[in-house]
Order: structure tokens, then C-alpha cells, then sequence
């Protein structure tokens, strides 16, 4: 009788392993700390920051978040444009391809931390680099692009009012605007955090609800095999 039940008990646990395995998943929605603990910022300040080595291997999707850990003498200027991209200026910059997502401030008289959170909004390439002191900090290292996949589309919280089915970026502003847009991070999403180089890569994950619809069937199928089981058991 006792062996029966441990049988049993060995076969929901596989079982259950087997069920839990599908929970995990390239779509979810991940923070990626740019430069992981060595942070946003040039090879004269950091000479062993890499973030073409940083990028490799790294897969980026709609509504992935980019954390750029900085200070205030370090820019964080996004564009779609390889021509501004390429010049490390964003002076002359259109309207619709750049924004200026953080300033430095020469005014200061100390430095200090300066943390920002980046959400992609639009699919295919776009470009990343520091655009003050003439472009010096972009011309030493600090720059990069990426490649932006669908994935499972942004969420509701960054898409666009007006247009429900939206991917464009949010009201982009140009190099000379000194104001900063705000960041929206969806409320269903862990804040952004700061990530060592030793620490794992975001855990990802997708419902089992999800996986079900996906093949077409419910949830309630799982307890009708484990039923079975137990049964022949």
C-alpha cells in the first residue's frame, strides 16, 4: 500500500516538474543594466568599459527596459538616425529620430549618480551614445546600438493613446530641448535595479494559462492526466 502511494506521489512529481518547465520563456519583459556594474560611462573615466562586448549575445525586445547607471557629467542620447549616431552630435537632429533621455549639467559644482531607465519602443535598430563635450565621450567608447525584436509587443502601459496598436517611439524630442521625457514603467514590471556583473540574467517567464492557450486547451487538462495517473497507479 505504501509503495503504491509513493509511486503514485513520484509520478505527480514529475509530472509536476515536467508542467513547470514551460514556465520559462525568451518573451518576457526584461531590465538589461547597460554595462552591468561598470555603468554608462566613457574609456577615459573607465578604460576597461566594452559595450559592444556588453551588447554580444544580449537579445532585445519591445518593452525591454535599458537602466543606464551614470552621473551628471554623462548624456544618454537614443537614436534611430546612424548619421547622428556616427558624428556623436545630436545638435542638428530631427525631431522624430532622437531623443534626449538625460543632460549633463555643467552648473553643478559636484558630481553626482544619475539613473536612467530607457524603454524600447520601436522595432530594428537603434543607436545609443553620450553627446556633450563635442562628442568626446562617444568618440571614447561610449556608444553602442542594438537590435530590436517584436517579441510579444509592447504592453499597454508604453504604447501610445492614440493609437492602441502603436510601436513608434513616445513623443520623441529633439538634441536641443533640454527637458527630459518621462519614463513609464509599466506597473506589472519589476523597477529597474542595478545588476552586477556576477549577477544571473533576468529569471524569464510566461504563465502555464499562456502556454495552454497556446496549444488550444486549458489548464483543467493538467489535472485530468494527473488523475489518470493515480489512477492506473
Amino acid at each position: 500500500m505504501e509503495q503504491n502511494f509513493n509511486s503514485k506521489l513520484q509520478w505527480f512529481l514529475l509530472l509536476l516538474l515536467f508542467f513547470t518547465s514551460f514556465s520559462r520563456s525568451a518573451d518576457a519583459y526584461k531590465n538589461y543594466t547597460v554595462g552591468d556594474s561598470l555603468g554608462w560611462f566613457d574609456n577615459l573615466e573607465k578604460p576597461t568599459v566594452n559595450y559592444g562586448k556588453w551588447v554580444a549575445g544580449k537579445n532585445f525586445s519591445l518593452g525591454d527596459f535599458l537602466i543606464f547607471n551614470t552621473d551628471n557629467n554623462h548624456s544618454v542620447i537614443q537614436t534611430y538616425n546612424f548619421s547622428t549616431y556616427k558624428s556623436c552630435d545630436y545638435d542638428n537632429a530631427l525631431n522624430n529620430d532622437t531623443i534626449q533621455w538625460s543632460s549633463t549639467d555643467p552648473s553643478s559644482t559636484s558630481v553626482y549618480p544619475v539613473s536612467i531607465a530607457v524603454p524600447l519602443l520601436k522595432v530594428g535598430t537603434t543607436y545609443f551614445f553620450s553627446g556633450d563635450y563635442d562628442g568626446e565621450q562617444c568618440e571614447n567608447g561610449q556608444n553602442f546600438k542594438i537590435n530590436v525584436t517584436h517579441g510579444q509587443g509592447l504592453p499597454r502601459s508604453l504604447r501610445d493613446p492614440s493609437d492602441d496598436d502603436s510601436e513608434a517611439p513616445m513623443s520623441p524630442i529633439s538634441g536641443d530641448d533640454e527637458s527630459v521625457p518621462d519614463t513609464i514603467v509599466p506597473a506589472s514590471f519589476d523597477h529597474p535595479h542595478e545588476v552586477s556583473d556576477d549577477s544571473p540574467e533576468p529569471s524569464n517567464s510566461i504563465s502555464l494559462l499562456a502556454f495552454s492557450k497556446f496549444f488550444g486547451t486549458k489548464l483543467n487538462w493538467i489535472f485530468v492526466v494527473v488523475g489518470l495517473v493515480f489512477s492506473i497507479c
